[in-house]
Order: C-alpha cells, then sequence, then structure tokens
C-alpha cells in the first residue's frame, strides 16, 4: 500500500512539472507571465480532477516549495543595492504590512460588518506581497536594478513580518493578545531571525570557502537554504526571513571570499533551475488551492477586501514611502523616488503562495474560517490575473522599461 501510494506522488511530481514546461512555453508565445498562465491551470483542474486528488497543504507551500524560492532570489541581490534601498525596503517591510492589514480590517469592517478581528487576520493574510509572485513576474521585466531590488526585496522580507503579524491576530481573535506584548514579539522574531540567517549564512560561506568542489559547494548552498528555514521554524522564529538573510549573505560574502569562477556559474545556473522549477509547482498549487464555485458566494467581500488591499497599497507606497522619500530629498538635497517607480510598486503588489498557505492553516474550529479564505482567495486571483497581466503594461506606460539613468536615486 505504501509503494502504491509513493509511485503515485511520484507520478503526480512528473506530471506536474511536464505540464508546468509545456505550459511555460505556450504562454511564452502569446505573451502573457506563465505564472498566471499555471493559476488558471490549475483552477481549470479543480473542476476536471476528483475531489481530494491533489492535498496542497500549508506544510507543502511553506516548507517545501517557499524556502528554495526566497535563497534563489536572495543570492541575486546585490548588497549595495540593498543598503542604498535598505529605508524604503524597511519601511513597506514592517509598518507598510500593519498598515495594510489595519485598512483592510476597518474596510471589511465598515462595509460588510465583518468583525474587525476577524478582518485583521485577512488583512495580515493578504497584506504582504508575495515573494514567488513578484520576482517571478519581475524578474522577465527590464526596469532599472535598483527598482527590481527594492520590489524584490520588500517581497523577501514583508511576508516574513505578515506570517508574524497572522500569528499574533490569529491569537488575538481567540484570546487577549496585548498591543505591548504584540510589538515586542514582532520585534524580537525580525531581531532574532535575521541573526539565525545572518549565522548561517556566514557558516555556510566559510564551508563552501574551505572545498574546491562545485558539486560538494552547491550541496552545501541547498543545505544552507532549507536547513536554515527548518532551524528558525523550530525556534518559532521567522523560516522565510532567516533564510533570505543566509541567501544575502552567501550570495555576497560567500561569493567574495571563496568562490570559483566555475562554482558561481553552477551555483546561479543550477538555482535558477530550481527556481523556475519551484515557481511553476507553486502557481499549479495555488490555481490547485482555490475553488471558483465556492467564490462566488463570497463575491461582495472578496470586492471590497480588493478595494481595501489597493486603498491600503497606495497609502503605503505614496503616503509611507513616497512621503519619506520626498522628505529625505528636501532634507538631504538627494533625489527621492520617482514617482514612475511609485506607480510600479503600486501596482506590482502581487499575492500568491504564502497567503495560500496563512489561509489554509487557519484552525479548523476558527470563526468563519470558509469565508475568511474566501476572501483571501479572491484577492489573490485579482492581483495575479488582473494586476499580473498588466503590470509589464504599466512599467511600459511609465516608462521604466529599460535601465535608466535615474537608477542611482535614494530611496528614503
Amino acid at each position: 500500500m505504501e509503494n502504491t501510494a509513493t509511485i503515485e506522488m511520484i507520478e503526480l511530481f512528473v506530471g506536474l512539472v511536464t505540464v508546468a514546461a509545456l505550459v511555460a512555453i505556450a504562454a511564452r508565445r502569446i505573451a502573457i507571465p506563465y505564472s498566471v498562465a499555471l493559476v488558471v491551470l490549475g483552477l481549470v483542474a479543480t473542476t476536471v480532477l476528483p475531489v481530494g486528488q491533489i492535498q496542497v497543504t500549508p506544510e507543502l507551500v511553506l516548507l517545501v516549495l517557499v524556502p528554495g524560492l526566497v535563497f534563489e532570489a536572495a543570492l541575486r541581490i546585490d548588497i549595495g543595492d540593498f543598503q542604498r534601498s535598505f529605508g524604503g525596503i524597511v519601511l513597506l517591510a514592517a509598518p507598510g504590512v500593519l498598515v495594510t492589514a489595519a485598512v483592510v480590517a476597518v474596510v471589511l469592517f465598515l462595509a460588510t460588518g465583518l468583525p474587525m478581528e476577524l478582518g485583521f487576520v485577512v488583512g495580515a493574510m493578504v497584506a504582504a506581497t508575495d515573494p514567488v509572485a513578484v520576482v517571478s513576474t519581475f524578474k522577465q521585466l527590464g526596469s532599472p536594478r535598483r527598482l527590481a531590488t527594492l520590489i524584490e526585496s520588500e517581497s523577501l522580507f514583508n511576508d516574513g513580518t505578515a506570517l508574524v503579524v497572522f500569528t499574533i491576530a490569529v491569537r488575538a481573535a481567540t484570546g487577549n493578545v496585548g498591543i505591548v506584548e504584540a510589538a515586542a514579539s514582532i520585534v524580537v522574531t525580525v531581531a532574532v531571525s535575521t541573526g539565525i540567517g545572518v549565522v548561517a549564512g556566514y557558516l555556510a560561506s566559510r564551508l563552501i570557502a574551505s572545498v574546491d568542489d562545485h558539486l560538494i559547494e552547491l550541496t552545501l548552498s541547498l543545505a544552507a537554504a532549507y536547513g536554515t528555514y527548518i532551524v528558525a521554524d523550530r525556534l518559532h522564529q521567522s523560516g522565510i526571513i532567516a533564510t533570505v538573510v543566509a541567501g544575502l549573505v552567501i550570495g555576497n560574502y560567500g561569493r567574495r571570499i571563496g568562490m570559483s569562477e566555475r562554482t558561481r556559474e553552477a551555483l546561479d545556473t543550477v538555482w535558477e533551475f530550481l527556481a523556475f522549477l519551484l515557481t511553476a509547482l507553486v502557481f499549479l498549487l495555488v490555481g490547485l488551492a482555490i475553488s471558483v464555485e465556492q467564490l462566488a458566494d463570497a463575491l461582495p467581500w472578496i470586492l471590497w477586501g480588493v478595494v481595501a488591499i489597493l486603498a491600503g497599497r497606495a497609502l503605503v507606497v505614496y503616503g509611507l514611502l513616497g512621503g519619506a522619500s520626498r522628505l529625505i530629498s528636501l532634507t538631504e538635497h538627494r533625489r527621492g523616488v520617482p514617482i514612475a517607480w511609485l506607480h510600479i510598486l503600486f501596482w506590482a503588489g502581487l499575492r500568491g503562495a504564502v497567503a495560500v498557505a496563512m489561509a489554509l492553516s487557519l484552525p479548523i474550529d476558527f470563526p468563519q474560517r470558509t469565508l475568511l479564505q474566501e476572501i483571501t482567495f479572491g484577492i489573490i486571483l485579482f492581483t495575479l490575473l488582473v494586476q499580473g497581466t498588466t503590470v509589464e503594461w504599466v512599467i511600459d506606460r511609465v516608462g521604466a522599461g529599460r535601465p535608466r539613468a535615474d537608477d542611482d536615486v535614494g530611496d528614503g
């Protein structure tokens, strides 16, 4: 019986990979993001496959797929660009998540009567831009490197913040959590997770530098990606933040102290392939996790949820980041974030796999669990199917489709 189950899992994996490759080929020919095509295919498959054929669990998304994806994205980030964009990244990834979650809670409460504590849970699930969705879409576009770094870094860090906020919001909805306790929990989790990532990245970098075999070095990088996540998760910290930081350390410090040219090329090639494979599986599974038929019942809540996330995103991007950038440009005489970049940051706020994982992880007896999941899934579909298919048009429209001289602007 166990052998049969194992064979079925292998067959399913091979089938998903094959379908993903074929869809990616077709998507290139009809000029749409393959991530969107995969989500649509997953949605269609839910009406064809027998119920329960493919079980999408939060563990599958968060422990198997996401660590490799965020690690690969972090490997590619230049630490110099990251440091110059650090202020903007912090604003978007920390207070930005809280502001968006609060806006969603208030709008849903005023428009639909959904209790504030439940609205905040929804807000926490959809507040963060998803690293898988954003990175896979944005890496295909020819925009300035600094802008790409800002968008990718935000998406890599803010989902870790959102997961912490989500955990606290769930506890608050079922018990009592003080504001001071919640704030302290967020700060401690981010600090400890960052520390775990720094230590893991440093140790992995030193180990990689001690050998001169690209296969062993690749193996060490894989162990670092998933090992860092597991260690942080076991310590009840943010595995994603820890993995991102480890990737940043290895991708910059590790490359500099002991990687041969052959190892660098192998590292980039192998991780790029793994990222493509994992991305394809993630988007297929996102589509498979959502039932379009069930979303119809929650359509009014979903529409107001979409309005809320757009309003929250606008407040964060134009108010928080844009305001801080303009203030710094006036006081320190540095150029702020171009308005064109703000437009792109606003519209590139896609949601995806991490939000799905949070929705699936809601306790079975959680109040109005099904409704909250449907609202979340509806918002995710909007960002992927509407924003995901038009973000390239927005980039071309605002004139940021190619690197330009303003690539060295400050960003708050």
